[in-house]
Protein backbone atom coordinates (compact mmCIF):
# COMPACT_ATOMS: atom_id res chain seq x y z
CA UNK A 1 0.00 0.00 0.00
CA UNK A 2 1.15 3.52 -0.77
CA UNK A 3 -0.55 5.43 2.01
CA UNK A 4 0.95 8.90 2.48
CA UNK A 5 3.91 8.23 0.18
CA UNK A 6 4.71 11.31 -1.86
CA UNK A 7 6.63 11.48 -5.11
CA UNK A 8 8.14 9.05 -7.60
CA UNK A 9 11.19 6.88 -6.88
CA UNK A 10 12.05 6.36 -10.58
CA UNK A 11 14.20 3.31 -9.73
CA UNK A 12 17.05 5.56 -8.52
CA UNK A 13 18.83 6.26 -5.27
CA UNK A 14 17.92 9.37 -3.33
CA UNK A 15 21.01 11.36 -4.36
CA UNK A 16 20.66 10.47 -8.02
CA UNK A 17 16.95 11.31 -7.93
CA UNK A 18 17.55 14.72 -6.32
CA UNK A 19 20.32 15.68 -8.73
CA UNK A 20 18.21 14.60 -11.71
CA UNK A 21 15.28 16.67 -10.40
CA UNK A 22 17.46 19.77 -9.98
CA UNK A 23 19.02 19.37 -13.42
CA UNK A 24 15.71 18.87 -15.18
CA UNK A 25 14.09 21.87 -13.47
CA UNK A 26 17.10 24.04 -14.40
CA UNK A 27 16.81 22.87 -18.01
CA UNK A 28 13.07 23.59 -18.01
CA UNK A 29 13.63 27.16 -16.82
CA UNK A 30 16.58 27.69 -19.17
CA UNK A 31 14.99 26.34 -22.38
CA UNK A 32 11.31 26.70 -21.30
CA UNK A 33 10.65 23.27 -22.83
CA UNK A 34 12.12 19.80 -22.25
CA UNK A 35 11.47 16.41 -23.80
CA UNK A 36 11.46 13.55 -21.29
CA UNK A 37 9.50 10.51 -20.12
CA UNK A 38 6.06 10.87 -18.57
CA UNK A 39 7.16 9.60 -15.15
CA UNK A 40 10.06 12.04 -14.90
CA UNK A 41 7.89 14.94 -16.06
CA UNK A 42 5.22 14.15 -13.49
CA UNK A 43 7.93 13.92 -10.83
CA UNK A 44 9.36 17.40 -11.49
CA UNK A 45 6.21 19.29 -12.49
CA UNK A 46 4.98 20.12 -8.93
CA UNK A 47 8.43 21.32 -7.84
CA UNK A 48 8.79 23.57 -10.89
CA UNK A 49 5.36 25.08 -10.33
CA UNK A 50 6.10 25.73 -6.65
CA UNK A 51 9.28 27.59 -7.62
CA UNK A 52 7.36 29.74 -10.10
CA UNK A 53 4.76 30.52 -7.42
CA UNK A 54 7.53 31.44 -4.97
CA UNK A 55 9.05 33.83 -7.52
CA UNK A 56 5.66 35.29 -8.43
CA UNK A 57 4.73 36.16 -4.85
CA UNK A 58 8.22 37.47 -4.09
CA UNK A 59 7.83 40.20 -6.70
CA UNK A 60 4.93 41.63 -4.69
CA UNK A 61 6.81 41.53 -1.38
CA UNK A 62 9.42 43.77 0.19
CA UNK A 63 13.08 43.74 -0.74
CA UNK A 64 13.88 41.40 2.15
CA UNK A 65 11.18 38.99 0.97
CA UNK A 66 12.64 39.05 -2.54
CA UNK A 67 16.15 38.25 -1.32
CA UNK A 68 14.82 35.47 0.90
CA UNK A 69 12.82 33.95 -1.95
CA UNK A 70 15.85 34.04 -4.26
CA UNK A 71 17.90 32.24 -1.60
CA UNK A 72 15.19 29.61 -1.19
CA UNK A 73 15.05 29.03 -4.94
CA UNK A 74 18.85 28.82 -5.18
CA UNK A 75 18.89 26.30 -2.32
CA UNK A 76 16.39 24.08 -4.12
CA UNK A 77 18.15 24.32 -7.48
CA UNK A 78 21.73 23.92 -6.24
CA UNK A 79 24.79 26.12 -5.95
CA UNK A 80 25.54 26.82 -9.61
CA UNK A 81 22.10 28.20 -10.45
CA UNK A 82 22.48 31.97 -10.13
CA UNK A 83 21.64 32.76 -13.77
CA UNK A 84 18.67 30.35 -13.69
CA UNK A 85 17.33 32.01 -10.52
CA UNK A 86 17.77 35.42 -12.15
CA UNK A 87 15.83 34.30 -15.23
CA UNK A 88 13.12 32.74 -13.03
CA UNK A 89 12.55 35.90 -11.02
CA UNK A 90 13.08 38.49 -13.76
CA UNK A 91 11.61 36.83 -16.88
CA UNK A 92 9.43 33.83 -16.05
CA UNK A 93 7.54 34.90 -12.90
CA UNK A 94 6.29 38.28 -14.24
CA UNK A 95 4.61 36.44 -17.12
CA UNK A 96 2.34 34.57 -14.72
CA UNK A 97 1.18 37.39 -12.41
CA UNK A 98 -2.44 37.09 -13.57
CA UNK A 99 -2.45 33.27 -13.56
CA UNK A 100 -3.40 31.39 -10.40
CA UNK A 101 -1.63 28.12 -11.21
CA UNK A 102 -0.99 25.62 -13.97
CA UNK A 103 2.21 27.19 -15.27
CA UNK A 104 3.37 24.04 -17.10
CA UNK A 105 1.84 21.80 -19.75
CA UNK A 106 2.44 18.15 -20.67
CA UNK A 107 2.10 17.23 -24.33
CA UNK A 108 2.29 13.51 -25.10
CA UNK A 109 4.40 12.53 -28.10
CA UNK A 110 3.92 8.76 -28.04
CA UNK A 111 6.11 5.82 -27.10
CA UNK A 112 9.88 5.78 -27.46
CA UNK A 113 11.27 3.36 -30.05
CA UNK A 114 13.68 1.41 -27.85
CA UNK A 115 11.81 0.69 -24.64
CA UNK A 116 8.24 1.87 -25.35
CA UNK A 117 8.39 4.55 -22.63
CA UNK A 118 5.82 7.32 -22.99
CA UNK A 119 7.60 10.50 -24.16
CA UNK A 120 6.21 13.96 -23.36
CA UNK A 121 7.16 17.59 -23.79
CA UNK A 122 7.03 19.55 -20.55
CA UNK A 123 6.79 23.24 -21.34
CA UNK A 124 5.92 26.51 -19.71
CA UNK A 125 2.52 27.84 -20.69
CA UNK A 126 2.78 31.00 -22.77
CA UNK A 127 0.32 33.78 -22.12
Amino acid sequence: MRHQIKGYRLNRSMGNRNSMRRTMIKQLFEHEKIKTTLAKAKAIQPDAEKLITLAKYATKGSEIDQVNARRQAAAQLGNSSSEIVKKLFDDIAPRFTSRKGGYTRLLKLGPRQGDNAEIVVLELVSE
